[in-house]
């Protein structure tokens, strides 16, 4: 399988699995290919054409040609110049690294980490809020979002993958989508009837046993373990997290329990007062979960060997490939 075939099906897989309505993911790329039409004829150059065809501004391949065939991938949590250089020492070593793929964004798709926050608001008018009412508290935060990401040096893991000229790829929403549908079915098939029962639901996983034995597993940040735990609501994709003020609106519709990965303490400042339990299952935990539910449908397709490294950790579950 080529790198761009890898790319190709995180995509389709990331779509697949997506929260929105597919109407909505088409509607997405037509209006990009309409913007791209209405651009100065000299800035058309600089436009992000990857858009036409894939929803996901945080998904993409960062250094390296679509065509270079992929047997053997280094596969971590964040991919950044230490990474990249621990690949380096591998291949001197023998180890035949083809590409290193990083679950966090960086270079162009973590500058462009603000465009995926749409989502949310998608997600946020099925939960029941108006629609216009989750555009305007979503765009408030995706461009405060956007400001924070602007400042950054996006592209110092890229030069250095181009440097040591190694392929690199970023795989994010679409895993993020996995590890929020995974669960989402899990809450709904197992009716849990008080919150540690998400927990223990949660530390069946080997991602979440894993964070265990690390002291970062699953927790109740609001609630005591027999509170009942009312219409859950999992809150794990569209970016990173999105408006603090939407927490009162949630509690009015009448979500019992927000099941997330993380939670600022500014947001969480919010929450603690409308009456939400609230349960963090672990930032990396998660991360792990959706990377391995995508790699397992991967390696279904193609005989791949798998090195884990910063904070990755390979759990297969259905069959797949394993040297």
């Amino acid at each position: 399988m080529q790198l761009g075939d890898i790319y190709d099906f995180f995509v389709r897989e990331g779509v697949k699995t997506d929260p929105r309505e597919r109407s909505l993911i088409k509607a997405k790329l037509r209006k990009s290919r309409r913007e791209f039409q209405k651009v100065e004829k000299t800035r058309k150059k600089f436009f992000d054409k990857e858009s036409f065809a894939n929803p996901f501004a945080d998904t993409r391949i960062l250094f390296g040609k679509p065509q270079t065939p992929i047997h053997t991938i280094l596969v971590g949590i964040d991919i950044e110049p230490a990474e990249l250089l621990l690949a380096d020492r591998l291949r001197q070593a023998g180890e035949p690294i083809d590409l290193v793929l990083a679950h966090h964004p960086e270079g162009v798709a973590l500058a462009g980490l603000d465009e995926v926050m749409d989502l949310q608001t998608e997600v946020l008018a099925r939960l029941g809020i108006r629609s216009e009412i989750a555009k305007d508290l979503m765009e408030r935060r995706i461009k405060e979002v956007g400001r924070r990401l602007h400042a950054g040096n996006h592209n110092r893991s890229v030069d250095a993958a181009r440097l040591l000229n190694i392929p690199y790829l970023c795989c994010h929403t679409p895993a993020d989508n996995h590890v929020t549908g995974y669960l989402a079915t899990l809450m709904k098939r197992s009716r849990p009837k008080r919150l540690k029962d998400i927990i223990d639901l949660l530390s069946q996983e080997p991602e979440y046993q894993d964070a265990m034995r690390c002291k970062a597993g699953p927790r109740i940040l609001i609630g005591k373990p027999a509170d009942a735990p009312g219409r859950i609501c999992v809150d794990m994709t569209g970016g990173t997290e999105g408006s603090k003020e939407i927490f009162g609106r949630l509690s009015q519709l009448g979500i019992g329990t927000l099941l997330g990965m993380h939670l600022s303490d500014e947001h969480f400042n919010k929450i603690k007062d409308e009456h939400i339990h609230v349960i963090m299952a672990g930032h990396i935990a998660s991360d792990n979960l959706g990377m391995n539910l995508l790699l397992d449908k991967l390696e279904k397709k193609v005989d791949l060997k798998i090195i884990e490294c910063s904070g990755f950790r390979r759990y297969r579950r259905y069959g797949t490939h394993s040297r």
